[in-house]
């Protein structure tokens, strides 16, 4: 007896969750078109359809056009029932991010706010985080997690930062925002967080190189439809890629690394001026030292592509802050560089570029929290 009432609990969730997976691909749906795709019965799906509203969890918002019979109600999730919340933490400043259930943001800020390795500035961060959930309205059982995306290696354990010689944060650890915060925490690479974006807003691709241009340069691998993490945890750390032994000195110590030629810290100092300001003057066309500034970093850039490209047969995403600044024109002179010497082509529908600039890191670590919810709803 006590079998059959284990299983018959385990059917329902079973297909409650059917239900819900059903109507978050679909995004709108019928009742109608439930029962025909799942092959359910009409009193099964009208009892989880129930449960599932009641629960906060769907909506009936409007109808269907009518094929000759009674119009049908609009079925479909409700996404901002969890909202889960990335924060990219760089040297000066927090970005934040919220995002709903299909990956939306929903809102995003930057706050100024210096790195330190002292409690004051983890109070701080915490603090403003949870004036950032209160300015946007969102209760405190709404929020499934934050995750927060930094410059630096994370442990394979996610308990702390191993190397942060960026913005000196190797002492970071996850109990340092864990224990201010009253909900879940975790702690990203930035370069993953972007990767994690990235395989969201692509998820046909099986592999693919990720360049994060940020102010610091970073980069990831996909393959197999997953993040290549590494033994170290740190894989895909292509801005120490040596591009020229004599070259500019890294912050790791090294010379000649790609962060040196194709970070945006490094367009800015060549530059002589912000990135916003270079880019102005840059399209105007009146400044041609400029256009030679930025031949020069695409010509670094579709080099260290074409290596990569010799060892990943795969897409590449241009990502980060950076990365709404290409144009189509530029996206062909790269794709010149790549193809320069190489003796296999690099198709131009291989190159693809991301679309949420600066708050790359911040919206792809909240993506870790939005898959949970999303599997775990039974």
């Amino acid at each position: 007896m006590k079998e059959k009432g284990v299983t018959t609990i385990t059917l329902k969730k079973i297909n409650r969750d059917k239900v819900y997976q059903y109507i978050y691909r679909k995004k709108q749906t019928s009742k109608l078109q439930i029962v025909q795709d799942l092959q359910m019965g009409l009193s099964t799906v009208s009892q989880n359809l129930n449960a599932l509203e009641q629960e906060g969890l769907i909506e009936r918002k409007g109808y269907f056009e009518s094929t000759g019979g009674r119009k049908a109600h609009v079925i479909q999730i409700v996404p901002d029932v969890k909202i889960a919340i990335g924060v990219g933490i760089l040297k000066d400043m927090l970005h934040i991010a919220a995002v709903d259930l299909y990956g939306s943001t929903a809102a995003v800020d930057t706050i100024p706010l210096s790195y330190k390795d002292t409690k004051e500035y983890y109070s701080q961060a915490a603090d403003t985080i949870q004036q950032f959930i209160q300015k946007n309205n969102y209760a405190p059982d709404q929020i499934s997690g934050i995750s927060i995306a930094t410059q630096g290696i994370i442990s394979p354990d996610g308990s702390s930062v191993t190397y942060g010689a960026i913005m000196n944060n190797t002492r970071m650890k996850l109990s340092d925002f864990s224990s201010l915060l009253p909900y879940p925490c975790r702690l990203e690479h930035d370069s993953k967080a972007a990767a994690c974006l990235e395989l969201w807003n692509h998820p046909e691709l099986d592999s693919a190189v990720v360049l994060l241009l940020n102010h610091n340069l970073g980069g990831s691998v996909i393959t197999n439809h997953s993040i290549h993490r590494g033994i170290s945890m740190h894989s895909g750390t292509i801005e120490h890629m040596c591009m020229n032994p004599g070259g500019p000195l890294c912050y790791c110590g090294n010379r000649g690394c790609l962060e040196t030629y194709c970070s945006a810290n490094a367009l800015e100092t060549n530059a002589g001026m912000p990135i916003k300001e270079f880019f102005s003057r840059l399209r105007d066309g009146r400044d041609k030292s400029l256009v030679q500034i930025w031949n020069d970093y695409l010509n670094h850039l579709g080099f260290a592509i074409r290596n990569l490209n010799m060892i990943i047969d795969s897409p590449v995403i241009i990502s980060g802050y950076l990365a709404p600044y290409f144009t189509d024109r530029d996206l062909d002179y790269l794709l010149q560089c790549i193809n320069a010497s190489t003796p296999f082509a690099f198709a131009r529908e291989n190159l693809l570029v991301g679309i949420h600039g600066q708050y790359t890191p911040a919206i792809g670590a909240a993506l870790y929290y939005v898959e949970q919810c999303i599997s775990s709803v039974s």
